[in-house]
């Protein structure tokens, strides 16, 4: 896909309801969300650049395309490990495209400049999509009752 570009959410929170209703539709029943509003005040939290959390749209051609996030902590009882990558979300139309990995080098080097030298991101079945990427299986998890996989990455200098 041409002119795809990465923003901080910040810069474009007039896809805040758009990335609501397709994070509710996606996550709300795990979470237990009732309505889409809960998700808008979740991803305000993230309207940030200089603090966790932060998040970041693709989009083009003033077409929103997908999100991620980078947090303090997204997993309850792994507080000890931080940041995590989290919210990875691709419209489904745009998915089978590269897009999430573009916002990879971005939320890498703010992370870098902050001292940070290691992501890390749970998953329930995207494991092998994310060690394509160079992630590393570090071990089992249970999110929501569901079990997954926690992975991290080891950053490189800039």
């Amino acid at each position: 896909m041409h002119g795809v570009k990465i923003s901080y959410l910040i810069e474009h929170p007039e896809y805040i309801p758009q990335l609501a209703r397709w994070l509710f539709e996606h996550w709300g029943s795990i979470l237990g969300e009732e309505t889409p509003e809960a998700r808008i005040k979740k991803l305000k939290a993230h309207m940030n650049r200089d603090e966790l959390p932060i998040a970041w749209v693709a989009h083009a051609n003033g077409q929103l395309l997908g999100t991620a996030a980078l947090r303090v902590d997204d997993l309850e009882g792994r507080e000890d490990l931080t940041p995590w990558l989290g919210g990875v979300f691709v419209g489904a139309h745009f998915r089978r495209r590269v897009l999430v990995p573009r916002s990879v080098p971005r939320s890498r080097k703010g992370a870098w400049s902050r001292g940070i030298q290691t992501f890390y991101l749970f998953t329930l079945d995207k494991q092998a999509w994310y060690a394509r990427l160079g992630w590393t299986l570090l071990g089992p998890c249970v999110w929501q009752q569901r079990p997954g996989d926690i992975m991290c990455k080891q950053l490189q200098a800039f």
